[in-house]
């Protein structure tokens, strides 16, 4: 079984419904069937998918509208799997946020292609953007979704503004950043020359790292020009 990859197959007709589960099935990922529209977004918004396959004529709510709302929470891979006719279908739902068209009838292990190749696309984009999230440096981690910081897995309550100035501190940890870049980034203000503000800011934020983690320093002083993060 193919670990949280999950599908959800939206499509009224229960002998397409069927096939596309089987051949998902087989090839090793988790499949959701719904019937409706209505039982497509409800689905959505209880569990977790990595990829839409979606009929568009749906009872209930339409597949235009499905499309419609699952753009507005989520990047989440959809293909549109569809007998309407006419090459403006295919342009509109790429418009509103499809990835794909399939038209009916269709070979299967075509669909099962296309699956493939977009789950590629968009498992490497999840990685690429939760790695873009999560700064690591020696044991101290920044997360600047959740806003959580960690020192060897111990939890660091920060102010937004020592949050700031550790995250661009951590975002290029080879550049020595003066104190005014410091105060412009996490003051978003013009710097007017108070050196004991920042350097403030940079205490305080040193003896919160230094109580999770007093073995290592993170934060080195460049005499005479700033800070930057320690090599050491």
């Amino acid at each position: 079984m193919k670990e949280k990859i999950n599908i959800l197959v939206a499509e009224d007709d229960a002998d397409i419904n069927n096939l596309l589960y089987k051949i998902l099935s087989k090839n090793g990922y988790n499949v959701r069937c719904a019937y409706s529209g209505s039982e497509a977004k409800m689905c959505f918004e209880q569990y977790e998918f990595q990829l839409v396959l979606l009929d568009l004529m749906l009872p209930g709510v339409t597949g235009e509208e499905l499309i419609t709302h699952i753009r507005k929470i989520n990047t989440v891979p959809i293909i549109v799997i569809s007998a309407k006719p006419g090459q403006d279908i295919k342009i509109d739902v790429l418009k509103l946020g499809a990835d794909d068209f399939v038209p009916k009838p269709f070979d299967a292990y075509e669909v099962l292609a296309r699956v493939e190749a977009q789950l590629r696309r968009y498992i490497v984009f999840s990685n690429n953007n939760e790695k873009a999230n999560v700064l690591k440096h020696k044991n101290l981690t920044l997360n600047s979704e959740t806003l959580m910081v960690e020192a060897k897995g111990q939890a660091i309550s920060l102010t937004a503004r020592e949050f700031s100035i550790l995250q661009i501190l951590m975002s290029y940890p080879n550049k020595v950043f003066t104190k005014a870049n410091l105060f412009e980034h996490a003051w978003n203000a013009e710097f007017l020359g108070d050196d004991n503000t920042v350097n403030v800011h940079v205490s305080n934020l040193r003896s919160k790292i230094a109580k999770a983690d007093p073995d290592e320093e993170y934060i080195h002083t460049v005499w005479g020009i700033g800070f930057k993060m320690s090599e050491k």
